[in-house]
């Protein structure tokens, strides 16, 4: 069974974004050497779990057997998760996540003053991406005593005003003992529905990640083609459909991107093998391609579709926008020929204003990017020696 929509998790660094995803799921999205040795989310994680409601009690759980131990489950959905890094120097992979996530569950620490940096920008990716179905969840309320939880949630409730997340639920959770784990089920299903999907679309899938599945040492005629994951917008794909991805790749340096044309081998949502698939949840893509051109994310930010039924790849992007309200650091106006960085779907993109007229940038990039019209977007500027979220808007 494929997933039918995709949750978030969005906050700051170390607010219990993958310990939350390992409770819902019971899959540790942090599999990296380089998350292991730092105790961070470097990448987008991911993790389906099924959603079943007990016929007796009306608990919702992972779990088709209920702990109340008098009824069986009935299935009611099934999630991805996508679990997105915390850091404020990863904040444009938390920006490409946003672009597939049909809700958020917003995580903020009971232990710690809100807002801390990265929650008001996770808040900012929200308000600019237009999320609204979002679920806050106060964690690590077990570190602290009942007042300074009651005090948290005052100042959660303060600091969300008159954002997408006002009079969102505020739910508590100590998600290494599993404490209300059940409401946050719960209210997943009560907030967060399934969009009506256009299935008789031209299909289009957006890569998240991309990566090599074969082992350092494996025999040459085992190798196994490179793998796409990531999340259909629209239309439907087929084991053997021949599909197109752009931007692609370049042959050698200087050269123009040219589009990679492949038939599907293999669909998956996570170890579910399917025929075809559909929009919503998360999907991995086999593919016959060379598996250094997919290794280490090296697609992310491709879009894969029927050929010829892709937008035209561009190399400048105008874009219609405004600037965030920022009290933390100084945002001025942009300026002419000022770097910055280009977040649209799945897509990062560094690129330099050429052009600022009646409120509309336009941007060259260096690398071409695939965009259609309307397209929301997120600007990031170099601020110091970080790249911070400055202004928000569409693509004209």
């Amino acid at each position: 069974m494929q997933a039918e929509i995709n949750v978030g998790t969005l906050g700051h660094v170390d607010h219990g974004k993958t310990t939350l995803t390992q409770a819902l799921t019971g899959k540790w999205t942090d599999t990296h050497s380089e998350e292991l040795k730092r105790g961070i989310s470097i990448r987008l994680g991911y993790a389906d779990v099924s959603v079943y409601e007990c016929k007796e009690c009306g608990e919702f759980s992972s779990s088709e057997k209920c702990a109340c131990g008098k009824g069986k489950g009935t299935l009611k959905r099934r999630i991805s998760f996508v679990d997105s890094p915390g850091h404020e120097t990863l904040m444009t992979t938390a920006i490409a996540a946003s672009s597939i996530m049909d809700g958020a569950l917003f995580l903020i620490a009971a232990n710690e003053p809100c807002p801390q940096p990265q929650t008001a920008e996770h808040l900012m990716i929200l308000n600019a991406t237009g999320i609204k179905n979002v679920i806050i969840i106060q964690t690590k309320v077990d570190l602290v005593s009942r007042e300074r939880a009651m005090e948290s949630r005052k100042e959660i409730e303060d600091f969300v005003k008159g954002s997408v997340a006002e009079g969102a639920p505020i739910i508590p959770v100590v998600a290494t003992h599993g404490v209300n784990i059940g409401a946050v089920f719960e209210a997943i299903q009560e907030r967060i529905p399934t969009p009506k999907r256009d299935t008789e679309a031209a299909p289009r899938l957006y890569v998240s990640r991309s990566f090599d599945v074969n082992k350092p040492g494996s025999e040459i005629a085992g190798l196994q083609g490179g793998v796409l994951g990531g999340s259909l917008t629209q239309g439907m794909l087929k084991v053997g459909d021949e599909v197109e991805l752009k931007p692609g790749i370049q042959k050698k340096e200087g050269a123009p991107y040219e589009a990679l044309k492949f038939k599907i081998t293999a669909l998956r949502s996570e170890s579910d093998k399917l025929d075809k698939a559909g929009p919503g949840g998360l999907i991995a893509v086999g593919t016959p391609l060379d598996p250094a051109i997919t290794k280490s994310d090296m697609l992310v930010g491709s879009v894969i579709g029927h050929p010829g039924k892709l937008p035209e790849m561009v190399e400048s992007v105008g874009v219609k926008y405004s600037l965030l309200e920022r009290k933390d650091i100084d945002n001025p106006p942009f300026k002419m020929a000022e770097p910055v960085v280009v977040s649209v779907q799945t897509a990062t993109a560094i690129g330099v204003i050429v052009n600022l007229a009646k409120g509309i940038a336009t941007i060259k990039l260096k690398r071409p990017i695939c965009v259609d019209k309307g397209s929301k977007v997120a600007l990031s500027r170099r601020i110091g020696q970080r790249w911070r979220l400055s202004g928000w808007g569409s693509v004209v």
